[in-house]
């Protein structure tokens, strides 16, 4: 059987409470049958502090600020499923959330996801799920991994609309899982990381005097 790590972020502030949580742990409970190992992670446990843009992570390949972002990307890193939740605040992610992303400049310069797979759920008391889902997979998407489908409900008046929504989490999950194990392509997605994986190398090499480390760690992919 071929070994499988899945990451679930849940971006949401009410930690065990939160209604996107619920969905990340159906994904992750359909994971996990599908034969993955999963691990979840509370955004708003973690002490991550907000990126100040002062790039040297493109110089050096590591943050200077001592928090938790270092560990939560290592765990990223080695997984082979990514799965991103949160709720809809004004239009977008939480801010729990959005800290953790701004942090991943470097990540996207570098196209650290390139090979994995991912997928994102969100939940609304209103509207917009589907829209906020979207840009969790389209952060994904930059990053470099390949997305496999999303899950958005907006709850609004009826609290029953989680239920069915928690079952097409599940199946997400092992859609998840599947696309690990056989290593599934996406051309359309593919065209689009070829495009990224140019664009990011032309900009790191533009700047390959300030930014060594991502210049050395694209000199290094080439060579392969």
């Amino acid at each position: 059987m071929i070994e499988m790590y899945v990451i679930g972020i849940n971006g949401s502030p009410r930690g065990r409470e939160s209604r996107t949580g619920r969905l990340l742990d159906a994904v992750l409970r359909g994971a996990r049958e599908a034969g993955a190992s999963v691990e979840r992670i509370d955004a708003a446990a973690l002490d991550i502090r907000f990126c100040t843009g002062c790039t040297l992570c493109y110089d050096q390949g590591e943050c200077p600020k001592k928090d938790d972002y270092a560990a939560t990307l290592e765990k990223m890193i080695r997984a082979d499923g990514i799965v991103l939740g949160s709720p809809n605040y004004i239009n977008n992610v939480t801010a729990q959330m959005k800290v953790l992303l701004d942090r991943m400049a470097d990540v996207i310069h570098c196209q650290r996801f390139t090979g994995k797979y991912g997928c994102a759920v969100s939940t609304a008391g209103g509207s917009g799920a589907g829209e906020v889902a979207a840009y969790l997979n389209g952060v994904l998407g930059v990053l470099g991994a390949d997305t496999v489908g999303a899950v958005g409900v907006d709850i609004g008046a009826d609290p029953e609309a989680l239920f069915p929504a928690e079952e097409r989490a599940f199946r997400l999950g092992h859609d998840l899982a599947a696309a690990i194990a056989e290593k599934r392509q996406y051309p359309d997605q593919e065209t689009f990381h070829a495009e990224m994986a140019d664009r990011m190398k032309s900009l790191v090499t533009a700047n390959k005097e300030r930014w060594k480390h991502e210049y050395d760690y694209w000199s290094a992919m080439t060579q392969k």
